[in-house]
């Protein structure tokens, strides 16, 4: 299914798969799939970063492939690796003549041997796949200097079989949660949007799209709460997700609204904090009051 050409057109598509996105991220999101540059997302934890890549490929029928960064990652890990075990097996079950050379090399390190990693599956994927590097300030520097420079020509190469190259490149969304600066060298490579917190009324529709099932009157208590809660000092303020499991676990267990009681017996949803926690219940009676 090809992407759409317009702003409305691509909003319509994301709204269809249950992710509403404003004005500023669908026009961001379109110029980087038009032109085929990668886009990088920030925000805090929660706001939709990687949800984004995950319903803009299923909405258009591509195959999401996800990189997870995490500090210490290598370009094996990340793009792709020799299976030795079945080479180990492989050079037993040779007869011992052929067990070196030239010759055993060649069977040794032919495709039926390479273990695919993420970057390398996007490489032969091209267009057909929605490439999410998820956490890209995880990594460190030089992981990244090799990322901006795959971003470049989308091509690799495999000294024992050669270079393979993206025939149209995936559409790239990275993410960042800012637990370190970026170079600028791989912030120019990339489109930039900023991701915040939704406001109540967009939050409200959210939960509405997600949970059709949810009341009204249960919907905006919850929303207000959650409002209130990014408003304390919480070492793990609630992103949407939080909001919409909320939601759904008070509608499953029968609420029609928000109360302290109700609000008591689930705050497990949406507050993952042990000191978190003990704060939230010193502010249960205004956090449930108005709405």
């Amino acid at each position: 299914m090809d992407y759409p050409d317009t702003v409305a057109g691509l909003t319509g598509a994301l709204r269809g798969g249950g992710y509403l996105a404003d004005r500023g991220l669908a026009t961001a999101l379109l110029v980087a799939v038009s032109l085929h540059r990668p886009l990088l997302l920030e925000g805090e934890v929660g706001v939709g970063k990687t949800e984004l890549a995950r319903t803009l490929a299923a909405v258009f029928g591509k195959r999401l492939i996800r990189l997870q960064c995490y500090e210490g990652i290598d370009t094996a890990q990340a793009l792709y690796e020799w299976d030795y075990a079945r080479q180990l097996l492989q050079i037993r079950a040779l007869p011992e003549h052929e067990a070196s050379g030239e010759k055993a090399v060649d069977q040794l390190f032919g495709p039926k041997f390479l273990v695919e990693r993420p970057l390398l599956a996007a490489v032969r994927a091209g267009a057909g796949a929605v490439l999410l590097i998820d956490e890209i300030d995880r990594a460190d520097d030089e992981f990244e200097a090799f990322l901006l420079e795959l971003l470049a020509d989308f091509q690799v190469t495999i000294p024992e079989i050669g270079t393979i190259t993206a025939d149209s490149p995936p559409v790239v969304v990275l993410t960042s949660n800012r637990t370190r600066e970026l170079h600028d060298a791989l912030k120019r490579r990339c489109l930039y949007h900023w991701i915040d917190y939704p406001d109540a009324g967009r939050e409200a529709e959210i939960v509405r799209v997600r949970e059709p099932g949810v009341t009204e009157t249960l919907t905006r208590k919850v929303v207000a709460a959650v409002h209130r809660l990014r408003e304390l000092d919480l070492a793990k303020p609630p992103g949407v997700a939080e909001t919409v499991d909320w939601a759904r676990m008070l509608t499953f267990l029968g609420a029609a609204d928000l109360d302290e009681v109700s609000a008591a017996d689930t705050l497990g949803a949406v507050v993952k904090d042990r000191d978190d926690l003990e704060l939230v219940r010193e502010h249960l009676a205004e956090l449930t009051s108005g709405g």
